[in-house]
């Protein structure tokens, strides 16, 4: 073990450093040997931890929308394969490869805290057995031993026995008991971390690998910080414990405010969004414009949800823009330019056209007569403007004027063919007059 701990030594001496810094301000307000100072400072070692590792968290949430967006891809591949599992793992991986995404982004915050754990482990087991470590002295090694979190010393295990829990001013029913709660709420809060993630940010309309890999880990992990942590000396399930409920909180802003498109999560953010845009008119935070630009740029793309909280916008007479602004408007276009710049044109709802009513076919009969005896009048009229004596003789007089005024009572002779009027659809040819 001193061999272990000498080649990572790197490690375990800053983090002893970091330790010792923290219990010299907390052990001037609760007192050096107190288990407020020690538990504090541990606390605290994990809040810096988490700190550093966040442009590592956001990472692993790019990485996470990443393989998101490749779910339709992964569909495809599941449907086109679906009898042959290892050409579809073969394509996956392919994917994978090609979109530069990797499944197991999810784990990269548990692998970068291992050497941090790794080192605070073997400094609180070096404290337990009475060895310095790193930068801690005597001094500070029996201020440690001397130290309790809630009756249990920082460096008993549930495993010790009543003789070496004795030795360190405690009592192995006090141990056990904290040891205890301590694994069941570290196994716990990595179970409802885990759990949250798989029923509210995670579109349930694609079943990838990539789920199937989470739902394992779901069941997994629990299982294994409660068998470990019967071997783990209280200070180190101090540690876990902070960074797992440091990781829960973290997931739920996540979940919250950033959710995965198509989760229910995203139903019941986009549900708050469209109260508070339609209750105040306008959008307030520059990660709200974010999503709605996303939702807007997706056009045809958009899935249920998505589509729900455009029609509720229109619904309350406003429009998402493509800058992820919101307008008030009847009726808006927006126009996105080829260089990215945007145009809103706004029309006014055109009245809507009235159809006629439809005649029966009474009125129809009777308007086609009316019309074919005004034609048949206007007929006589023009005939006898134009056959006068002077000019015609009484020979030719009644032989031009008689086709003419029966061509015009003909039922098709009027302003308006029967096909118009409705009653047949193309006008039948007038008969030309018999010839005396």
């Amino acid at each position: 073990m001193d061999t272990i701990a000498s080649l990572f030594s790197f490690i375990t001496t800053p983090v002893s450093w970091v330790i010792v810094q923290f219990h010299t301000v907390y052990g001037a307000v609760f007192g050096p040997d107190t288990g407020w100072a020690w538990g504090l400072s541990i606390v605290s070692l994990v809040i810096l931890i988490r700190i550093c590792l966040i442009p590592l968290f956001v990472k692993q949430i790019k990485a996470t929308r990443a393989m998101q967006t490749l779910q339709p891809e992964m569909k495809k591949i599941q449907e086109r394969y679906k009898n042959d599992k290892q050409r579809q793992s073969e394509e996956m991986m392919k994917l994978y490869k090609e979109s530069g995404t990797n499944p197991l982004s999810s784990c990269l915050p548990i692998l970068a805290q291992s050497p941090f754990f790794f080192a605070l482990y073997h400094v609180l087991n070096g404290i337990a057995s009475g060895k310095t470590i790193g930068v801690i002295n005597d001094q500070l090694l029996a201020s440690a031993q001397k130290a309790h979190i809630i009756g249990a010393p920082l460096a008993a295990k549930f495993t010790d026995g009543s003789g070496k829990v004795g030795a360190l001013g405690a009592s192995l029913t006090d141990v056990r008991v904290v040891t205890a709660i301590m694994i069941v709420l570290m196994s716990a809060s990595q179970f409802y971390t885990q759990r949250q993630l798989m029923t509210k940010n995670v579109d349930t309309t694609v079943k990838t690998p990539f789920m199937q890999q989470q739902k394992m880990l779901m069941y997994v992990f629990p299982v294994m910080f409660a068998v470990f942590g019967i071997n783990f000396p209280v200070g180190v399930l101090v540690y876990w414990l902070t960074t797992n409920v440091w990781t829960m909180g973290q997931q739920m802003y996540v979940i919250r405010n950033n959710p995965t498109p198509g989760s229910k999560a995203q139903a019941a953010y986009l549900e708050r969004l469209t109260k508070h845009v339609t209750h105040h008119g306008k959008v307030g935070r520059r990660s709200e414009k974010a999503i709605i630009k996303a939702i807007v740029s997706k056009g045809r793309d958009r899935n249920e949800f998505e589509r729900k909280f455009i029609n509720g916008l229109s619904k309350a007479g406003l429009a998402a823009q493509a800058d992820g602004t919101v307008l008030k408007s009847d009726s808006q276009t927006v126009t996105v330019a080829e260089d990215g710049t945007t145009t809103t044109t706004t029309t006014a709802t055109a009245p809507k056209r009235q159809q006629p009513k439809r005649q029966t076919k009474a009125q129809r009969q009777s308007g086609g007569s009316k019309q074919a005896d005004a034609g048949a009048q206007e007929a006589d009229a023009d005939a006898d403007a134009d056959a006068s004596p002077t000019s015609l003789g009484k020979s030719e007089q009644p032989q031009d004027a008689e086709p003419a005024a029966k061509q015009a009572a003909k039922p098709g002779a009027g302003t308006r063919s029967k096909a118009q009027s409705g009653q047949r659809k193309n006008p039948q040819r007038p008969k030309s007059p018999s010839k005396k």
